[in-house]
């Protein structure tokens, strides 16, 4: 504490620092810190106090948040310090909009006069048991294999047709809207409204997507909603919606509040956008960058034909050039030379076998002609055939009377056997 002493002689004014606050008056004022000093020294002693509120603000700086905390009824609002070494005692996922329960002790800063709480623990409202649940749930359904990566759809490129759920007359409606048509001006949807909080909001978003999957012109489906506290979106952790969408045939984007938050259906979705309007930008791809992209690709295409045409130009300039094609009658008239030689020899190669052949049939012939049975009868002989055609070689064998065939040089005659002639006749 600090103590400020008095020097002042008698009928004097006494100095500021000296005068306390509840003893200012115009004549004798206190100064600026010894009131910071009386503040602070009064605020000391406040003990902890629990406060309920919403995260309006939280903005970090060298390991320490500053934050707002405002309450969820009226517009009171207060400042909240969490210093570097409490942050680890305080759930990671706390951020703007969230509804907390803090515990904080008046601080007040004499240099500056500058009035804030410091905090000393802080949790979510009446999220701890369900927060717990979820995360059993989360484990089980991911050991199931509904969140695998493997599972999911990949989504088309350019859907003709975007079922949204969302709820009616909705910001994240129109973000959805505003940015889908801004990338696609041609892009259409098919909206289905649903409650997006309360205990609505899973049966009528399970409505919804059913509808929406069971449309074979929908190729996509977008489940929008804005930002809330974790409470708000409980329903977006349903384990009925969560199975629901991971079974659904169309593939399913969720877009659920901001991207600090994290509902299940995140997990099962085939894609996580982090806000709506993040959505609408993955669904649909920018029709100025698509053309962006066409020109280059036409330009890349011209370039590449431009340059195969050219480099086949100069090759076949070049083979045009060469002698053997600017003047071809040597290279013809060399190679006719060759054929006549080539033919020459091969017509007195035939003509030779030819000749060969002709004198060796000669000679065959005349060895036939030299052996064959009608020249011997053209010398004058004559041979005798019995019946069935069988030559006569022993006179025994033609007793008196049997019937011969005689055949000659030109012509055969029919005798009678006379029997076999004595030796001395």
């Amino acid at each position: 504490m600090t103590v400020f002493e008095a020097t002042t002689g008698h009928g004097e004014t006494p100095p500021a620092d000296s005068v306390a606050p509840r003893d200012s008056t115009a004549d004798a004022p206190t100064s600026v810190t010894r009131l910071n000093a009386t503040i602070r020294d009064f605020i000391a002693r406040w003990n902890t106090v629990w406060v309920e509120g919403e995260i309006t603000s939280w903005n970090v700086r060298a390991g320490n948040v500053f934050a707002r905390l405002k309450d969820t009824r009226s517009d009171a609002q207060i400042s909240i310090r969490v210093w570097s070494s409490v942050r680890g005692r305080i759930p990671s996922d706390i951020g703007i909009g969230d509804h907390v329960v803090v515990a904080v002790k008046a601080d007040y800063f004499v240099k500056a006069g500058d009035f804030s709480f410091a905090v000393s623990a802080m949790k979510h409202v009446g999220l701890g048991d369900q927060l717990e649940r979820l995360e059993r749930l989360r484990v089980q359904l991911r050991q199931e294999g509904l969140f695998d990566p493997a599972r999911k759809s990949r989504l088309p490129f350019l859907p003709h047709v975007i079922g949204l759920v969302t709820g009616e007359r909705s910001d994240a409606e129109k973000d959805v809207h505003r940015n889908a048509e801004l990338r696609w001006p041609q892009v259409r949807f098919r909206t289905e409204y649903a409650a997006v909080q309360g205990d609505r909001c899973v049966p009528d978003t399970l409505a919804a997507l059913a509808k929406l999957d069971a449309d074979p012109d929908v190729d996509v489906i977008i489940i929008a909603r804005g930002g809330g506290d974790p409470q708000t979106l409980l329903g977006f952790s349903d384990e009925r919606l969560v199975r629901a969408v991971a079974a659904a045939s169309t593939p399913v984007v969720s877009a659920i509040g901001h991207e600090n938050d994290h509902p299940l259906l995140d997990d099962a979705a085939d894609l996580r956008a982090s806000t709506p309007t993040d959505a609408a930008k993955r669904v649909v791809p920018d029709v100025g960058e698509q053309r962006a992209l066409i020109a280059q690709l036409r330009s890349r295409a011209t370039t590449r034909l431009t340059q195969r045409l050219t480099h086949d130009i100069a090759q076949l300039e070049q083979l045009r050039s060469r002698p053997v094609l600017r003047s071809p009658d040597p290279l013809i008239d060399g190679r006719a030379q060759e054929l006549w030689l080539q033919l020459s020899r091969g017509r007195d190669a035939v003509t030779r076998q030819l000749d060969a052949a002709g004198r060796r049939t000669s000679e065959l012939r005349a060895s036939l002609r030299a052996l064959s049975p009608a020249a011997t009868l053209a010398r004058g002989y004559a041979i005798a055939h019995l019946e069935g055609g069988v030559i006569l070689r022993d006179a025994a064998d033609a007793p008196a009377g049997s019937a011969l065939t005689i055949t000659v040089d030109r012509g055969s005659v029919a005798a009678r056997s006379e029997g076999e002639i004595p030796e001395s006749a």
